[in-house]
Protein backbone atom coordinates (compact mmCIF):
# COMPACT_ATOMS: atom_id res chain seq x y z
CA UNK A 1 0.00 0.00 0.00
CA UNK A 2 0.99 3.36 -0.89
CA UNK A 3 -0.04 6.88 -0.60
CA UNK A 4 2.22 8.40 -3.29
CA UNK A 5 0.51 10.49 -5.83
CA UNK A 6 0.82 8.63 -9.51
CA UNK A 7 -0.47 10.86 -12.54
CA UNK A 8 -1.66 8.58 -15.37
CA UNK A 9 -2.34 9.96 -18.80
CA UNK A 10 -5.09 8.14 -20.78
CA UNK A 11 -5.95 7.31 -17.58
CA UNK A 12 -9.70 7.27 -18.12
CA UNK A 13 -10.53 4.50 -20.64
CA UNK A 14 -9.01 0.89 -21.60
CA UNK A 15 -5.40 -0.36 -20.47
CA UNK A 16 -5.35 3.44 -18.85
CA UNK A 17 -8.52 2.78 -16.59
CA UNK A 18 -6.98 -0.73 -15.70
CA UNK A 19 -3.94 0.90 -14.49
CA UNK A 20 -5.72 3.79 -12.87
CA UNK A 21 -7.92 1.78 -10.48
CA UNK A 22 -5.41 -0.77 -9.69
CA UNK A 23 -2.81 2.01 -8.37
CA UNK A 24 -6.30 3.71 -6.41
CA UNK A 25 -6.78 -0.04 -5.23
CA UNK A 26 -3.24 0.35 -3.88
CA UNK A 27 -3.45 3.28 -1.95
CA UNK A 28 -1.68 5.44 -4.26
CA UNK A 29 -3.28 9.11 -4.91
CA UNK A 30 -4.38 8.94 -8.52
CA UNK A 31 -4.36 11.85 -11.13
CA UNK A 32 -6.21 10.57 -14.06
CA UNK A 33 -5.51 12.80 -16.61
CA UNK A 34 -7.16 12.51 -19.98
CA UNK A 35 -8.26 14.06 -23.10
CA UNK A 36 -11.62 13.25 -22.29
CA UNK A 37 -12.83 14.49 -19.19
CA UNK A 38 -15.73 12.96 -18.56
CA UNK A 39 -14.51 10.07 -18.90
CA UNK A 40 -11.45 10.54 -16.37
CA UNK A 41 -14.11 11.65 -13.91
CA UNK A 42 -16.04 8.64 -14.24
CA UNK A 43 -12.92 6.62 -13.70
CA UNK A 44 -11.86 9.00 -10.95
CA UNK A 45 -15.43 8.55 -8.77
CA UNK A 46 -14.80 4.49 -9.11
CA UNK A 47 -11.99 4.86 -7.19
CA UNK A 48 -13.27 7.13 -4.80
CA UNK A 49 -16.38 4.70 -4.49
CA UNK A 50 -14.33 1.85 -4.19
CA UNK A 51 -12.20 3.81 -1.33
CA UNK A 52 -9.62 5.15 -3.00
CA UNK A 53 -8.31 8.99 -4.04
CA UNK A 54 -8.53 10.31 -7.32
CA UNK A 55 -8.79 13.62 -9.14
CA UNK A 56 -9.58 13.70 -12.98
CA UNK A 57 -7.64 16.37 -15.07
CA UNK A 58 -7.62 17.45 -18.51
CA UNK A 59 -4.44 16.99 -20.47
CA UNK A 60 -3.69 16.95 -24.10
CA UNK A 61 -0.24 15.46 -24.63
CA UNK A 62 0.50 17.08 -27.54
CA UNK A 63 0.51 20.23 -25.93
CA UNK A 64 3.41 21.34 -23.46
CA UNK A 65 1.34 24.08 -21.97
CA UNK A 66 -1.62 21.85 -21.34
CA UNK A 67 1.00 19.43 -19.62
CA UNK A 68 2.61 21.82 -17.02
CA UNK A 69 -0.75 23.04 -16.24
CA UNK A 70 -2.05 19.61 -15.87
CA UNK A 71 0.72 18.74 -13.42
CA UNK A 72 0.69 22.19 -11.62
CA UNK A 73 -3.19 21.16 -10.95
CA UNK A 74 -2.02 17.61 -9.61
CA UNK A 75 0.75 19.35 -7.54
CA UNK A 76 -1.49 21.90 -6.39
CA UNK A 77 -4.45 19.37 -4.87
CA UNK A 78 -2.83 15.96 -4.49
CA UNK A 79 1.12 16.94 -4.09
CA UNK A 80 4.30 16.23 -5.56
CA UNK A 81 3.89 13.62 -8.35
CA UNK A 82 5.84 10.31 -7.27
CA UNK A 83 4.93 8.07 -9.99
CA UNK A 84 4.03 8.69 -13.27
CA UNK A 85 2.24 6.69 -16.23
CA UNK A 86 3.33 7.60 -19.76
CA UNK A 87 -0.34 5.55 -21.05
CA UNK A 88 -1.91 8.20 -23.45
CA UNK A 89 -1.41 7.14 -27.11
CA UNK A 90 -3.63 6.53 -30.53
CA UNK A 91 -3.07 4.44 -33.54
CA UNK A 92 -4.44 3.58 -36.71
CA UNK A 93 -4.40 0.54 -39.17
CA UNK A 94 -2.84 1.05 -42.62
CA UNK A 95 0.07 -0.46 -44.90
CA UNK A 96 2.76 1.94 -44.12
CA UNK A 97 2.87 2.71 -48.06
CA UNK A 98 -1.04 4.62 -47.95
CA UNK A 99 0.27 6.47 -44.72
CA UNK A 100 1.03 10.11 -44.99
CA UNK A 101 3.85 12.54 -43.24
CA UNK A 102 0.59 14.68 -40.99
CA UNK A 103 -0.16 10.64 -40.43
CA UNK A 104 3.53 9.98 -38.80
CA UNK A 105 3.49 13.75 -37.05
CA UNK A 106 0.16 12.99 -35.08
CA UNK A 107 1.44 9.17 -34.19
CA UNK A 108 4.88 10.54 -33.33
CA UNK A 109 3.44 13.65 -31.15
CA UNK A 110 1.21 11.44 -29.03
CA UNK A 111 3.01 8.51 -28.65
CA UNK A 112 6.41 9.11 -28.42
CA UNK A 113 6.84 13.41 -28.18
CA UNK A 114 3.47 13.26 -25.67
CA UNK A 115 6.02 10.83 -22.90
CA UNK A 116 8.95 13.36 -23.36
CA UNK A 117 6.56 16.32 -22.29
CA UNK A 118 5.25 14.65 -19.34
CA UNK A 119 8.77 13.35 -18.55
CA UNK A 120 10.52 16.63 -19.12
CA UNK A 121 7.98 18.06 -17.06
CA UNK A 122 7.92 15.96 -14.11
CA UNK A 123 11.30 14.03 -13.66
CA UNK A 124 13.30 17.12 -12.22
CA UNK A 125 11.04 17.51 -9.63
CA UNK A 126 11.81 13.89 -8.70
CA UNK A 127 15.33 14.03 -9.37
CA UNK A 128 15.32 17.06 -7.20
CA UNK A 129 13.63 14.92 -4.86
CA UNK A 130 15.31 12.01 -4.59
CA UNK A 131 12.38 9.42 -5.39
CA UNK A 132 10.41 8.71 -8.29
CA UNK A 133 8.82 5.91 -10.66
CA UNK A 134 8.62 6.58 -14.41
CA UNK A 135 6.55 3.71 -16.15
CA UNK A 136 6.23 4.26 -20.02
CA UNK A 137 3.73 2.11 -21.68
CA UNK A 138 5.41 0.18 -24.60
CA UNK A 139 3.72 -2.22 -27.01
CA UNK A 140 5.23 -5.27 -28.08
CA UNK A 141 4.37 -3.91 -31.60
CA UNK A 142 8.02 -1.67 -30.52
CA UNK A 143 9.70 -5.04 -30.11
CA UNK A 144 9.00 -6.92 -32.78
CA UNK A 145 7.07 -5.02 -35.14
CA UNK A 146 3.79 -5.35 -36.12
CA UNK A 147 1.56 -5.47 -39.94
CA UNK A 148 -0.02 -2.32 -40.33
CA UNK A 149 0.68 -0.39 -37.43
CA UNK A 150 4.88 0.71 -39.17
CA UNK A 151 5.11 4.08 -37.34
CA UNK A 152 3.31 2.96 -34.30
CA UNK A 153 5.92 0.40 -34.05
CA UNK A 154 8.27 2.86 -34.57
CA UNK A 155 7.50 5.31 -31.82
CA UNK A 156 6.84 2.28 -29.36
CA UNK A 157 10.02 1.18 -30.41
CA UNK A 158 11.34 4.79 -29.42
CA UNK A 159 9.86 4.64 -26.60
CA UNK A 160 12.19 1.78 -25.87
CA UNK A 161 15.31 3.12 -26.49
CA UNK A 162 14.44 6.15 -24.39
CA UNK A 163 13.21 5.01 -22.03
CA UNK A 164 16.61 2.56 -20.96
CA UNK A 165 18.75 5.84 -22.19
CA UNK A 166 16.72 7.70 -19.05
CA UNK A 167 17.21 4.99 -16.78
CA UNK A 168 20.94 5.63 -16.99
CA UNK A 169 20.95 8.94 -16.50
CA UNK A 170 18.59 9.55 -13.35
CA UNK A 171 19.60 6.11 -12.17
CA UNK A 172 21.47 7.60 -8.82
CA UNK A 173 18.72 10.10 -8.36
CA UNK A 174 16.67 7.48 -6.61
CA UNK A 175 14.33 7.28 -9.91
CA UNK A 176 13.63 4.30 -11.88
CA UNK A 177 12.13 3.95 -15.32
CA UNK A 178 10.54 1.09 -17.01
CA UNK A 179 8.31 0.35 -20.27
CA UNK A 180 5.60 -2.51 -19.80
CA UNK A 181 4.57 -3.33 -23.32
CA UNK A 182 0.82 -4.97 -23.63
CA UNK A 183 0.58 -7.41 -26.16
CA UNK A 184 -3.02 -8.03 -27.76
CA UNK A 185 -5.74 -6.57 -25.24
CA UNK A 186 -9.10 -6.54 -25.28
CA UNK A 187 -10.19 -2.77 -24.82
CA UNK A 188 -13.31 -0.82 -26.48
CA UNK A 189 -10.15 0.26 -28.73
CA UNK A 190 -9.37 -2.93 -30.27
CA UNK A 191 -13.16 -3.78 -30.41
CA UNK A 192 -13.26 -0.80 -32.49
CA UNK A 193 -10.60 -1.46 -34.61
CA UNK A 194 -12.15 -5.11 -35.26
CA UNK A 195 -15.59 -3.92 -36.21
CA UNK A 196 -13.53 -1.25 -39.01
CA UNK A 197 -11.60 -4.15 -40.37
CA UNK A 198 -14.15 -5.62 -43.21
CA UNK A 199 -14.13 -9.05 -41.49
CA UNK A 200 -16.33 -10.16 -39.27
CA UNK A 201 -14.94 -8.92 -35.72
CA UNK A 202 -15.31 -12.38 -33.65
CA UNK A 203 -13.29 -13.54 -36.61
CA UNK A 204 -10.15 -11.01 -35.83
CA UNK A 205 -10.64 -10.95 -32.08
CA UNK A 206 -10.65 -15.10 -32.85
CA UNK A 207 -7.60 -15.04 -34.99
CA UNK A 208 -5.32 -12.70 -32.53
CA UNK A 209 -6.58 -15.31 -29.53
CA UNK A 210 -5.60 -18.23 -31.48
CA UNK A 211 -1.95 -16.45 -31.56
CA UNK A 212 -1.32 -16.19 -27.77
CA UNK A 213 0.06 -19.14 -26.32
CA UNK A 214 -2.69 -18.60 -23.23
CA UNK A 215 -5.27 -18.55 -25.93
CA UNK A 216 -6.99 -15.40 -24.62
CA UNK A 217 -6.52 -11.55 -24.82
CA UNK A 218 -4.89 -9.40 -22.45
CA UNK A 219 -7.71 -7.51 -19.63
CA UNK A 220 -6.43 -4.22 -18.30
CA UNK A 221 -6.34 -5.35 -14.87
CA UNK A 222 -3.13 -7.90 -16.36
CA UNK A 223 -1.56 -4.76 -17.98
CA UNK A 224 -1.79 -2.45 -14.84
CA UNK A 225 -0.21 -5.38 -12.52
CA UNK A 226 3.00 -5.01 -14.36
CA UNK A 227 2.39 -1.23 -14.08
CA UNK A 228 1.79 -1.68 -10.15
CA UNK A 229 4.66 -3.68 -9.76
CA UNK A 230 7.04 -1.12 -11.14
CA UNK A 231 5.45 1.52 -9.17
CA UNK A 232 5.83 -0.40 -6.38
CA UNK A 233 8.65 -0.31 -3.62
CA UNK A 234 9.27 -4.09 -4.53
CA UNK A 235 10.76 -2.74 -7.72
CA UNK A 236 13.18 -0.28 -6.57
CA UNK A 237 16.24 -2.04 -7.84
CA UNK A 238 14.68 -2.82 -10.93
CA UNK A 239 15.16 0.09 -13.80
CA UNK A 240 15.82 0.22 -17.58
CA UNK A 241 13.69 -3.42 -18.39
CA UNK A 242 10.87 -3.54 -20.90
CA UNK A 243 8.42 -6.35 -19.94
CA UNK A 244 5.77 -7.64 -22.30
CA UNK A 245 2.38 -8.82 -20.80
CA UNK A 246 1.35 -10.84 -23.57
CA UNK A 247 0.28 -14.64 -22.56
CA UNK A 248 3.77 -15.47 -24.04
CA UNK A 249 2.21 -13.92 -27.68
CA UNK A 250 6.39 -12.23 -27.66
CA UNK A 251 8.94 -13.93 -25.81
CA UNK A 252 12.31 -12.02 -26.25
Amino acid sequence: MSNRVAFVTGGAQGIGQGISEALGAGGFRVAVADLNVEAAEATARAITAAGGEAIAVRVDVTDTASVQGAVKTVETELGDIEIVVNNAGWDDFMPFLQTSEDFWDKILDINFKGALRVIHTVVPGMVERGYGRVINIGSDAGRVGSSLEAVYSGAKGGIIAFTKTLAREVATNGVTVNTVCPGPTDTPALRKFADSSGQEADKVIGGMTRSVPMKRLALPADIAGAVAFFASESAGYITGQTLSVSGGLTMA
